[in-house]
């Protein structure tokens, strides 16, 4: 079967399902696991390259509306009658149900069954420490910094947050997506600051820089060094390549908790 993905997530979704070696394109961001750079890159995933998608004569294609302005790629894949499958993940139990969606296009239900549960299970397993923690940091997630977008309640960093032993500034807001200020921010006083920018590599956040935004050096997570610089790719992409981050994230609050957890054997077979 030959198969397509326009975004990231879904390349690694695909992959965790043994199901890379069937990719015949991926767009130009999807960057794990290795194999993908071999590929060939159909452009920016919201300016995909249709001509040159259309000419590979994929069985089905991979989109994903957690990418906003994928709309517009998945009505040029309609017009032109391409086979294409859209998820639109938003929580952690999405990205199982995506895993099984996406198995039982493929033709291997039975092995994506299997990976879902070894999934959830993984989940489960982190919920049980998170349970111990007798504190609970407050964590702000910053996607971008101006105009500042941070995720809502409906969004799977507050659930990974929640597992972790943490709790997002920006429960309370129920949307996926929330753009807001550095005012609104400073207001809510985070007691731990985490930089994922989407699409920005971690070499190039400099958190520095948040000492001249108002008010923001007397933070307490600014005045108590508790910023860290997260890898967006283990935050920002809907895939189970997010138990990765969820487990170092838990390792950062509650060392004592989750120190001695390892990741299942099936996300590390994939590189």
């Amino acid at each position: 079967m030959k198969l397509v993905s326009i975004c990231p997530s879904n390349t690694e979704l695909l992959a965790y399902l043994g199901l890379d070696g069937q990719l015949a394109g991926v767009d130009d961001f999807s960057d794990w696991p290795s194999s993908a750079a071999e590929l060939p890159k159909l452009g920016p995933d919201l300016s995909i390259d249709m001509e040159r998608l259309e000419a590979l004569g994929p069985d089905l294609v991979l989109a994903s509306l957690s990418v906003p302005g994928m709309e517009r790629n998945v009505e040029e894949l309609e017009k032109r009658g391409i086979p294409h499958l859209v998820t639109d993940p938003q929580s952690l139990e999405d990205i199982a149900d995506d895993l099984v969606t996406v198995g039982r296009a493929c033709g291997i239900e039975e092995r994506a069954l299997k990976t879902a549960r070894e999934y959830s299970d993984f989940i489960s397993e982190l919920e049980k420490r998170a349970e111990l923690a007798t504190d609970r940091p407050s964590l702000y997630w910053e996607w971008w910094p101006k105009p500042v977008f941070t995720p809502g309640s409906i969004n799977w960093l507050t659930e990974i947050s929640r597992i972790a032993g943490g709790r997002n500034i920006y429960e309370d807001v129920e949307l996926a997506s929330v753009q807001t200020d550095w005012e609104d921010v400073a207001s809510r006083d985070p007691g731990r600051i985490l930089l994922a920018w989407v699409g920005v590599r971690t070499e190039k956040i400099r958190p520095e820089l948040l000492l001249n935004r108002p008010g923001w050096p007397d933070l307490r997570a600014v005045r108590d060094g508790q910023v860290d610089v997260m890898e967006e790719w283990l935050y920002c992409r809907p895939s189970p390549r997010l138990l990765e981050g969820a487990l170092k994230l838990g390792n950062l609050l509650h060392p004592e908790l989750y120190g001695d957890l390892r990741l299942p054997g099936w996300v590390h077979a994939v590189n």
